[in-house]
Parts: structure tokens; C-alpha cells; sequence
């Protein structure tokens, strides 16, 4: 009821306008695909650097902990500083990174600079981050949904493009071409995002922000359940995206990097069809949303398990898969933000720990299991993935149900919905 006072008292937002939203979107497409620019390129890495196949998810896997440290130690700045020169920073120095990449003469070359873009990549978070903060509360899930469908977008079709450039001119410059276009969209940030006008934070707030991932996980249990499924949730995803151009290298198939690359296509269907979630969660619909898509996501594995056998199925499964996890992933944001928008910042870079968490295992595990046991086992892990999370979502749904408010037998917290709901208002409240 306070909360409700408060919110009505307080001066509403302005509305966030559509061209704000698509640059937003496309500084994160920019951004995010500088770490994922290898996963088609894998096989050519390898050969280039002697790299052992075993060893190959490895590079998939750095670029993921050193967003790790980024989200754990720079994403917090966003609630801190002016966020217009820490956007425009960190991607600045995402392109030293991808420099790094593209003359490496050595093993070590590559991983310190697949790291180093890696930790400052995750100027992506502080984007969303930033637009969640920004937005007023009727139209955030909507706002973050566009944004994160333009980091899936990056993403994907980051893989379509590497594979074609490194056809044409090789896999070293798809990181030199990375590190001109990182440039030049800092010059775009720093000269077009609106100005931050917040007032300076207090001192020792930079070290609370760097333990929230502990303090979240501890004392918040919606933040606590939706981190725990996004772990689960990306260990699917790049179990299927970090260890598919691995068969579609070899027989039956033999397809070349830009052949592999051009099923990012599908999977930038699967992640635009799921816009809508961001709505759906506006709309008080996020725990519902998120269970049918963590089924989907199951069931997207029976087809990507095809992969040596059929082509069609295969795209099936990525566009099914790509839906299912940005409609969870949109709606998980929305959800852990809702009470606390101007702590955007740590909430999300805290979340995100687990998202990078979850895509290095997925990336690791999958390739180790593909060299051990082929593409078969390796859907296995990937589909063993997906129905942890949606456990996870089932045993925390299952514990909701039976809560009541302590003092009023009429209400209880409903098991598809994280409010208090009226069972004498005839319904969910």
C-alpha cells in the first residue's frame, strides 16, 4: 500500500521515445557480438593456433568469465557515475580487446585479448541497465525487451558475419573490423545519448555494489530463482550455439563458416518473435511466460539432437530455443528490477554474473562431451540444462503457493505470480 502511495505521489517518468530505444538497441548488438564472434570460427582458430579441438571451447569460455569480472566490477559504476562516458568507455576499450584478437601470434595473445573484450563487453549490461532505470514503470518490461532483442540480435547474427567475413578474408578480420566499428559506435554514444543528470552517490557505495551479487542472491528469493534458472538457462544456449558448428564441420555435412554462420539467421527469428514477452511481463504475466517457454526450451533439444541427420530440424530447434530463452531472459529482467529501478545497475550486473556463469559451462562442457561422445551426448547435456531450469522454476513456484500473509487468511501469493492475490477478489491480484 505504501509503495502504491509512493508511486502515485512521485513525478511520473517520461516516456522513453522510439529512436532513444533503437540506438540503445544497437549499441548492445555492437557490443555483445564482440564475444561471440568465435564460436563459428572455432575450427579456424584451432587450425590457425594449433588449438586441440578439446581445448577450442575454451576460447568461448574466457570471453565469458571476463564478463564475469566486468559484470561483478564495472557494471556497479553504472549506478555511480555518468553512464554516457562509461558507455562510451567501456566499448572503446572492448576494441583493444578485439585488436588484441586480430594480431595474435600466439595461444596467450588470443585468450588475454578474448578476455580483455570479454570484461568490457559488458557495457551491454550497463545499457539495459541504464534503460531500466530510465524507464517509467508501465513501459519498462516493453523498453527491455526491445534492448536485450537487440543484444540477441548481436549475438546471432555476430556468427552469421564472422563466418562470411572469415570466408572472404579470414578470422583475423572479423576482430580487426570488431575493433573500427567498436570505435566508432563509442564516438556515436558519447555524442547522442541524452546527458545523466543524477545526483553524485554517496561515498562507499562502489563496495556495496561489488557485493550484491552475494547480498541479492542471499536475501532476495525472486532475484535468488530467476539467477539460479539463468544459469541453467545459457548453459542450454551455448551448449547448442558454442557446440553446433562442431557436427556441421564433419560429415554428413562438411558446411563451410559462413554456411554455419547463416543459422544465426534462424536464431534472430526465434529472439525477435519473443519482443513480446517484455509486454506480457507489463501485463503481470512473467511467471506464466516463463514456464511454457523453459517447456519449450525442453522440447527445442528433441530437434537440435537431429543435427547429423537433418538440416530442417536443426533450424527448427534453434528458432524454438532462441524464442524460448530471450522471452525468460526478458521477462527475468523485468522481474528483479521492478522494486528497485534505480538500482538497475548491481541488480542486473549481479544477474548477469550468472548468465556468464552458466554460458562458460555450457560452452566448456558441450565441446568436451562433443570430442568424447559426438553431437548425440552433447544434446543430452544441453537438454539436461533446460530441464534443470525449468525445476528450478517448478520448485520455486511449488514453494510460493502455500504462503499466506500473515494476519489475512483471504490472501496468498499465487504459484504464477510473485504478488499478493485476492482469493475473495474472485481471482490474481
Amino acid at each position: 500500500m505504501v509503495d502504491r502511495v509512493v508511486r502515485e505521489v512521485m513525478p511520473a517518468k517520461p516516456r522513453m521515445f522510439r529512436g532513444l530505444r533503437i540506438l540503445l538497441a544497437v549499441l548492445c548488438g555492437v557490443s555483445v557480438a564482440n564475444i561471440y564472434y568465435a564460436q563459428p570460427l572455432l575450427e579456424q582458430i584451432g587450425s590457425d593456433l594449433s588449438l586441440p579441438t578439446a581445448a577450442l571451447g575454451l576460447v568461448v569460455a574466457l570471453a565469458q568469465l571476463g564478463y564475469l569480472v566486468g559484470l561483478i566490477l564495472l557494471v556497479p559504476l553504472g549506478d555511480l557515475v555518468d553512464r554516457r562516458k562509461l558507455i562510451a568507455s567501456q566499448i572503446a576499450a572492448a576494441a583493444t580487446g578485439t585488436l588484441l584478437v586480430a594480431f595474435a601470434a600466439t595461444n596467450t595473445q588470443l585468450l588475454i585479448g578474448i578476455t580483455v573484450a570479454g570484461v568490457f563487453s559488458v557495457v551491454v549490461q550497463v545499457i539495459v541497465a541504464y534503460a531500466a532505470a530510465i524507464s517509467a514503470p508501465d513501459e519498462r518490461g516493453t523498453n527491455i525487451g526491445v534492448i536485450t532483442s537487440g543484444v540477441v540480435a548481436g549475438i546471432i547474427l555476430a556468427r552469421t558475419i564472422a563466418g562470411m567475413v572469415s570466408d572472404l578474408a579470414g578470422w583475423r578480420t572479423v576482430y580487426l573490423g570488431s575493433a573500427v566499428i567498436s570505435i566508432l559506435i563509442a564516438a556515436v554514444a558519447v555524442t547522442m545519448l541524452p546527458k545523466d543528470v543524477r545526483s553524485r552517490p554517496k561515498q562507499g557505495t562502489y563496495a556495496r555494489a561489488v557485493g550484491s551479487v552475494v547480498t541479492l542472491t542471499t536475501t532476495n528469493r525472486i532475484f535468488r530463482t530467476r539467477a539460479v534458472i539463468t544459469l541453467f538457462l545459457f548453459a542450454s544456449f551455448d551448449a547448442l550455439w558454442s557446440g553446433m558448428a562442431l557436427p556441421l564441420s564433419e560429415e554428413p555435412w562438411r558446411l563451410s563458416t559462413t554456411q554455419i554462420g547463416l543459422f544465426g539467421i534462424a536464431g534472430l527469428v526465434g529472439a525477435l518473435g519473443a519482443v513480446g514477452a517484455g509486454r506480457w511481463a507489463d501485463q503481470g504475466k512473467a511467471q506464466s511466460v516463463t514456464g511454457a517457454s523453459l517447456v519449450v526450451l525442453v522440447l527445442s533439444w528433441v530437434l537440435s539432437a537431429q543435427a547429423t541427420h537433418s538440416l530442417v530440424l536443426l533450424v527448427i530447434g534453434v528458432i524454438v530455443l532462441d524464442f524460448a530463452v530471450q522471452a525468460v531472459h526478458v521477462t527475468s529482467q523485468n522481474l528483479i528490477v521492478a522494486d528497485a529501478p534505480e538500482s538497475a545497475g548491481r541488480i542486473i550486473g549481479s544477474y548477469m554474473v550468472f548468465y556468464s556463469l552458466g554460458s562458460a559451462i555450457g560452452a566448456i562442457s558441450t565441446t568436451a562431451v562433443f570430442h568424447a561422445a559426438g553431437w548425440g551426448a552433447a544434446s543430452v547435456l544441453g537438454g539436461a540444462y533446460a530441464a534443470a531450469a525449468l525445476s528450478v522454476w517448478i520448485i520455486d513456484r511449488l514453494r510460493a503457493a502455500p504462503v499466506a500473509e500473515p494476519g489475512d487468511g483471504r490472501r496468498q501469493v499465487h504459484p504464477l505470480c510473485d504478488r499478493w492475490c485476492d482469493r475473495g477478489a474472485g481471482g490474481l491480484g
